[in-house]
């Protein structure tokens, strides 16, 4: 599954425990109802962030998760979270650099 949206901020990595770590990011959707939504990388994945900054128009590749926990007066919680694996910068912010660069190139005349 893949969400596209920009990005509103990048959190430092948090270590959870000693063997894990997370980093979250937030990107708000481009929709007639924008969203802001949470996505953390785990592990190896914190360091995909690096290089990206708010305000980038990125796609990130994501994997629902979601998991049971009885809490200590035996009720059951159900909870889920958002988990990226890839991220890059959106094709159509690629797309609009280029523009902008030709337009520049050619300063918008025919040659």
């Amino acid at each position: 599954m893949e969400l596209n949206g920009k990005i509103k901020a990048i959190n430092e990595v948090q270590n959870i425990r000693t063997s894990f770590k997370k980093r979250e990011i937030v990107i708000t959707t481009d929709e007639n109802y924008p969203q802001h939504i949470l996505i953390e990388f785990a592990q190896d994945k914190c360091d995909l962030l690096n290089g990206y900054k708010v305000g980038d128009s990125v796609d990130i590749s994501i994997n629902i998760r979601g998991r049971e926990w009885i809490n200590p007066l035996g009720e059951v919680k159900y909870f889920n979270s958002i988990q990226g694996w890839r991220i890059q910068k959106s094709n159509a912010a690629s797309s609009e650099v280029a523009q902008q660069e030709t337009k520049e190139e050619g300063n918008g005349l025919p040659f």
